[in-house]
């Protein structure tokens, strides 16, 4: 990706983009956001779906970033060019401010951003404080020379382009919304060293006690303690077997699987609590224990014990194999797309059918889909797309008479369905 000018400046412009064949337009969970206000914005579907087909074919010229809009040409079928420009109102001074205090107040957030990261607790930080980071539904205003009044092919272009620049560095998202990344930097090492300076200055103004008193009960306060070490690797899980036998039902081995694993589970509990980015983690969600049986026969442990995971888990042999694979694709997101069967919302439901029908492009001969619930089976084939509650598409392929996943779960419905044709 090249960029032109100065990086201080308030405008970037990043050179046309290859080609994106067979790709996900977004990778990023942020650029993923970014595709679903305007797929959900639009209400065309016939010009998104050509949009889609501009930008794949590398069709929209180089970008230009700044305050508040993104512009470039686009070229139409004709080889004629349209100047397209999408807008997104800036934040207000106010809140950058805000913006900028909770992220000089969390170390995590600077680092993550130099990381060219944007996690989920930063946005639902800067929600929480009543500034919303990425664009909703309506917010992304387009203008185009074809004169277009809802979003048209060349705008919905840029902003499937686009989309591939936030995948590489969100701080364009920044710059859109007001703030360059020079700038940006500046004023958090600025306010960083102002929180560093405050306690200084306020134990140079504060009373007090005097220093004879502190000396006095130095034997009476405690030192406080230091933290533990980093454990690099978890203890080896003692040997069972040998002594009294177990009592009926109990198996030596399936015991020290399960104390091998607690270990491995509280030896990286114990890295992430001593790492710098854990007060701004969110805690884990509790699995259930089927979903726990699942993710410990992922780790492989032998026949036997998976047979008992699998018969406490309520499944058999073939369905917890099915689990592993759907828990490794995709952890309980992937679990929850193989074992239930919903039916969307109309809302949700729309928005699928229009994903679906704007995935293909012009010419491109679409797969008759047949669907169910929340599930897209091509008819008289042996792919199925199903859809996600997060609004992601997961591929399934039939073997041997059953619905086995067959890739981790992606926004663009096509791509799914392509790739299952690949590997066919």
């Amino acid at each position: 990706m090249n960029t032109t000018g100065d990086i201080e400046e308030t405008e970037r412009t990043f050179a046309a983009l290859p080609a994106a064949r067979g790709r996900a337009f977004a990778q990023s969970w942020w650029g993923q956001a970014w595709l679903k206000a305007l797929e959900d914005t639009a209400l065309d579907g016939e010009q998104l779906k050509l949009g889609r087909r501009h930008a794949r074919a590398g069709a929209v010229g180089a970008v230009s970033v700044r305050p508040g809009r993104i512009t470039a040409v686009v070229a139409d079928r004709d080889h004629t060019w349209h100047r397209s420009d999408v807008l997104w109102q800036q934040l207000s001074p106010a809140d950058w401010d805000r913006f900028l205090d909770l992220v000089a107040d969390r170390s995590g957030h600077i680092a993550a951003l130099l990381d060219r990261d944007m996690p989920p607790v930063l946005v639902e930080d800067a929600a929480a404080a009543g500034i919303e980071l990425l664009p909703g539904i309506g917010d992304l205003e387009p203008q185009c020379s074809c004169e277009a009044w809802d979003h048209c092919a060349h705008s919905a272009a840029l902003c499937y382009q686009v989309a591939r620049l936030l995948d590489e560095d969100p701080f364009v998202l920044l710059l859109l919304r007001g703030r360059g990344e020079r700038e940006l930097l500046d004023e958090l090492q600025a306010r960083s060293a102002a929180r560093a300076e405050a306690p200084a200055e306020a134990e140079r103004t504060m009373t007090g006690v005097s220093a004879a008193e502190a000396y006095a009960a130095r034997d009476i306060l405690p030192s406080l303690p230091a933290p533990p070490p980093v454990v690099e690797t978890p203890g080896a899980a003692p040997v069972l077997g040998g002594g009294s036998p177990p009592a009926p039902g109990v198996e030596a081995a399936a015991l020290e699987f399960l104390t091998a694993d607690a270990a491995a589970r509280a030896q990286r509990l114990l890295t992430d609590a001593l790492s710098p980015w854990h007060p701004d983690s969110p805690p884990p969600t509790a699995l259930t224990p089927g979903q726990d049986a699942v993710r410990l026969a992922a780790a492989g442990p032998g026949a036997a014990i998976s047979a008992r995971l699998a018969a406490g888990s309520g499944r058999d042999a073939r369905g917890l194999a099915l689990a592993v694979r759907a828990w490794e694709l995709g952890g309980t997101a992937g679990l929850a797309v193989l074992e239930e069967e919903w039916i969307p919302e109309p809302a949700a439901l729309a928005r699928a059918n229009d994903r679906l029908a704007a995935a293909w492009a012009e010419g491109e001969i679409r797969p008759r889909l047949r669907a169910v619930r929340n599930r897209w089976t091509v008819v008289g084939g042996d792919a199925q797309l199903r859809y996600g509650r997060d609004g992601r598409w997961w591929p399934y392929r039939k073997e041997g008479g059953q619905w086995a996943p067959a890739g981790p779960a992606t926004d663009d419905p096509a791509g799914a369905l392509a790739g299952l044709s690949a590997e066919g």
